[in-house]
């Protein structure tokens, strides 16, 4: 593999990362803040895809479909938290697995009714298309590497958000104890349904954004949801930077992984054989990397607000 090459798969492996980042940090907020394992966090990330692409497909513009994605995930969070998921709090965790699961369900079902079962296509908008020249030479997709800049401005947003305001303040006292503020005048309802949503919202800006990148269809946020479990399993429940540095192991390993596996077996296998047993194996690095990790820091990387 020339080196061009190899920093173009590590460059594609940050974009995956940055992807995940988006779910997993959501998913991290919602689980540290309220102690909720939301199996249904997926949905909103495919509700995103989904209005995203419809709402171009209407407007022509991608940057109004982009904005109604976000909108439209961020509104069925609240509205998810407000009928269902607020009633699973004081609830054992398997009947919120139960629970989240069965919103699995319904959310693929209502969207195969509203939209078809055959995949929708969103295009790269005109303004990020093409390719930029990175130092070195390398030639990669512009629009791309917008993914990675968006998801380091997102890191840091929501790095200032929980430190240093008030709303993180209330967001870091919910966690640690959610009676005590709201003996002191805080509505807990509120703040949770404001979690919530901006766990749905940055999902839905995944689906959103990778839309481009690939089909939009029915079922397509399950993958990308046990991965985000990796992440924040790798990176620390609750923290942020362990999100952000978990999502970015992950995106990394899982990429080169792929590329790298089956061209090492070719040196002493068929390549046929190679092909299988490499993707096999690529396939596991992820899990043999957050068993690594777990066995050294049971508790992930970070501390949780870290």
């Amino acid at each position: 593999m020339t080196l061009t090459l190899l920093i173009e798969q590590v460059l594609n492996g940050i974009q995956l990362g940055t992807m995940l980042f988006l779910m997993a940090s959501g998913l991290t907020l919602v689980f540290g803040v309220m102690g909720l394992i939301n199996l249904a966090h997926g949905s909103f990330y495919m509700t995103g895809a989904f209005v995203t692409a419809w709402v171009t497909g209407l407007t022509g513009s991608f940057w109004v479909g982009l904005l109604g994605g976000v909108l439209a995930a961020a509104a069925v969070g609240a509205v998810v938290e407000w009928t269902v998921i607020r009633r699973l709090y004081h609830r054992d965790h398997l009947d919120q697995v139960l629970a989240t699961f069965a919103l699995i369900l319904i959310f693929s079902e209502g969207t195969r009714w509203i939209f078809g079962s055959s995949p929708l296509w969103l295009n790269v908008p005109d303004s990020l298309s093409g390719s930029v020249t990175l130092p070195g030479g390398v030639e990669y997709p512009l629009y791309r590497l917008a993914i990675i800049v968006m998801g380091v401005a997102i890191a840091i947003g929501l790095y200032l958000l929980i430190s240093r305001t008030r709303l993180g303040m209330r967001i870091r006292a919910g966690e640690n104890d959610r009676e005590m503020i709201g003996a002191l005048g805080v509505d807990i309802s509120t703040l949770y349904t404001l979690v919530f949503a901006l766990g749905a919202a940055l999902a839905g800006l995944a689906g959103s954004t990778i839309g481009a990148l690939q089909s939009v269809q029915v079922g397509m946020g399950e993958p990308v949801l046990i991965l985000a479990f990796v992440v924040i399993v790798i990176g620390g429940i609750g923290s942020i930077k362990g999100a952000l540095i978990g999502a970015v192991l992950v995106g990394v390993v899982d990429t080169l992984g792929r590329v790298l596996l089956p061209g090492l077996f070719k040196l002493f296998m068929a390549p046929s054989d190679a092909s299988g047993v490499g993707a096999a194996l690529a396939s596991m690095l992820i899990y043999v990397l957050m068993a690594g990790i777990l066995a050294f820091k049971p508790n992930g990387l970070f501390a949780a607000h870290d």
